[in-house]
């Protein structure tokens, strides 16, 4: 992560990181990790996952569960290179034929092997899926005392 911001940033455009370590750019302190997702989807135009391990799937994942829910309706990319997310790719295809996904949800994520494809699919993305909790937010005050109310049931 902190080579491609770096690169972006020396490109001369706005680096924005909510990530602890070398900064390079603008970055902001937050205090989880949920602050620190639902922070960075506030900010962007769009998300844009390469290949990584768990965190960035779990990261994937959530802006693509969010988009279902209708949190944001910003694009979701995953630049597929090499074929690295074949895999996870079928995964939802499958999810999809029996069932567990609607056919119009999989399509919240848009992907391409190359960086110049994936651009292109991402600028041509219009959602065609229902929000099946279009009300919801990523607002950490609507979350409340959320962990102690569990306790005190």
């Amino acid at each position: 992560m902190g080579l491609i911001s770096k690169t972006v940033y020396d490109g001369g455009c706005h680096v924005l990181g909510y990530i602890s370590g070398e900064t390079v750019g603008e970055v902001r302190t937050v205090l989880d990790m949920h602050e620190r997702k639902a922070a960075m989807a506030r900010e962007s135009d769009a998300f844009v996952a390469l290949p990584g391990g768990y965190g960035t799937m779990e990261e994937l994942l959530e802006m693509i569960t969010w988009s279902q829910l209708g949190i944001h309706k910003k694009t979701v990319g995953l630049l597929n290179v090499d074929g690295y997310y074949n895999n996870l790719l079928a995964l939802f295809d499958n999810g999809v034929k029996e069932g567990f996904i609607k056919p119009s949800a999989r399509h919240i994520i848009v992907s391409a092997p190359t960086a110049k494809e994936l651009m292109e699919k991402m600028e041509q993305y219009t959602p065609c899926h229902e929000h099946v909790a279009p009300q919801e937010s990523w607002q950490m005050e609507q979350l409340g005392d959320y962990p102690n109310q569990l306790n005190a049931q």
